[in-house]
């Protein structure tokens, strides 16, 4: 039934105005659509995410939404931190940290997060 659907990731934030400056100016997604009050969407790849504004923003503790940057991985790192983002380092067992990539064997994979404190990853695969 959905296995056939395209799946929209969608993020709560507290602050939209925040929210757009991050998403729009420190990570480069581009809206698309009309922009409401509760909400803004953004093109990334062939889908679409939606920000909007929600009085539980922040309180999942696992990654929410994770882009497959292929082997791009170190390159934006190194820009998303020169846009002052700071990356997560995380104690996994299977994983060596490389400044901040987590590394198991060919996969590479650092994660970050946005002003209300979700977590975003980006992966090699």
């Amino acid at each position: 039934m959905l296995g056939q659907r395209q799946a929209i990731a969608t993020v709560a934030v507290r602050d939209l105005a925040a929210a757009k400056q991050f998403y729009n100016g420190v990570l480069g997604l581009k809206q698309v659509g009309a922009e409401g009050e509760e909400a803004v969407v953004y093109a990334t790849g062939a889908a679409t995410l939606i920000v909007y504004r929600s009085q539980f923003a922040g309180t999942n503790k696992a990654t929410a939404v994770t882009w497959n940057v292929g082997d791009d991985i170190d390159n934006l790192v190194r820009d998303l931190k020169s846009k002052g983002l700071t990356f997560e380092h995380y104690d996994m067992p299977m994983m060596k940290l490389e400044g901040d990539v987590h590394v198991d064997g060919e996969m590479r994979a650092a994660w970050f997060k946005d002003p209300d404190g979700n977590i975003h990853g980006i992966v090699n695969r």
